[in-house]
């Protein structure tokens, strides 16, 4: 049964045109995970659907009503398709539960103290439910988006759209709020998620839509975008979610935005938060406390490579360079060799013409 069909949609802004020509459907029960670069559209397409944004032209119908025609009551149709911001947008004068109940009593006309309990049986279901009587900055980042979630879900929508629901959360609580959204989905619970969380859309989706070059350029199960794509631009996209390469050209790098892309490339692929600083700390024990000043600009440039293997779970980063002959791990600080020791499944060293130090994480 089809839920939403968006045929020829086309969004123009006065300096970009985010959405050229989107063709798609979506049908009852449907998880589909929107993916790719930034700046090709997802959160436009996403607005769009529920007319935050208005579409330039193209249509779009939600459960057989075309919302995209002027004569269409959509504050009607937006109480079928719940929103989850990246924001959360929560009333920051109201408690917990007058966030999620809000809406049901106003909207729906649901009797207060109906709205109550429904309300405090959401909350339950997102493990918030003794957080009722506290107000949003009382709350962590993870604990409002949970309850943005709850609050969508009192409206008893048949739809969600996600748009980015971790991206402005500390690494610690993205799976908190993940393990909500998949618990909505094995209940059946229609879904678009625009995520930059990889190993999330994954494992959550029934469908994957890849955006770029103003549309939908490639969709699929996840299992063919992410194992098989056809196109050359979904294969490099996902190519690259799988693997960081960086390169030290020069002693006065900024090795703070390497320890970034590090942290990045984790939380992309679901490392947990405690092997993605693991591989952090390695990254700074070697390249920066002992081989750049061990074989200095000889050893020039320093290519680091990290690759995530989804089958096992398995992280594995390289640390290439050049310069004489030089194993960190036996010859450099005593103190650092121990901490990979301890931070690392393996540590192996290899010389043939380059060094290279391999570091596996689990």
């Amino acid at each position: 049964m089809s839920m939403i069909k968006i045929e020829h949609l086309r969004k123009e802004y006065p300096n970009v045109t985010p959405l050229q020509d989107v063709c798609a459907e979506v049908n009852k029960g449907d998880v589909i995970s929107i993916i790719g670069p930034s700046g090709t559209g997802k959160s436009t397409l996403l607005r769009c659907l529920n007319q935050l944004e208005t579409p330039t032209s193209g249509t779009v119908t939600v459960d057989g009503e075309v919302i995209t025609d002027p004569k269409c009551d959509i504050s009607k149709v937006r109480r079928k398709m719940g929103m989850v911001f990246q924001s959360f947008n929560l009333f920051a004068n109201l408690s917990i539960i007058d966030n999620v109940t809000a809406a049901p009593v106003t909207l729906l006309k649901v009797p207060k103290e109906q709205a109550y309990r429904e309300g405090m049986e959401l909350l339950r279901r997102v493990g918030l439910a003794e957080k009722a009587d506290n107000f949003p900055d009382e709350l962590s980042g993870g604990q409002k988006q949970r309850v943005a979630i709850a609050r969508a879900i009192a409206m008893k929508p048949e739809i969600l759209l996600f748009d980015e629901p971790t991206s402005a959360l500390d690494p610690t609580m993205v799976g908190e709020v993940l393990s909500v959204i998949r618990s909505l989905a094995k209940e059946g619970m229609t879904m678009m998620i625009v995520t930059h969380e990889m190993k999330f859309a994954r494992d959550v989706s029934t469908r994957v839509f890849y955006m770029d070059e103003g549309g939908i350029y490639e969709e699929g199960s996840p299992s063919e975008i992410f194992e098989s794509p056809k196109k050359e631009k979904t294969r490099i996209f996902i190519k690259r979610l799988k693997q960081l390469q960086l390169k030290i050209t020069s002693a006065d790098v900024d090795f703070v935005s390497f320890v970034s892309q590090i942290e990045d490339f984790g939380r992309r692929n679901l490392l947990s938060p405690r092997a993605i600083r693991n591989m952090q700390l390695c990254f700074e024990e070697l390249a920066v406390q002992n081989i750049l000043p061990a074989v200095g600009d000889e050893g020039l440039p320093v290519d680091i490579t990290a690759e995530y293997s989804e089958q096992d779970g398995t992280a594995v980063m390289t640390i290439a360079y050049g310069g004489r002959k030089y194993d960190p791990l036996t010859e450099g600080d005593e103190l650092s060799a121990m901490m990979i020791k301890k931070l690392a499944n393996s540590a192996e060293f290899s010389f043939d013409k380059t060094n290279c130090v391999t570091v596996r994480f689990g």
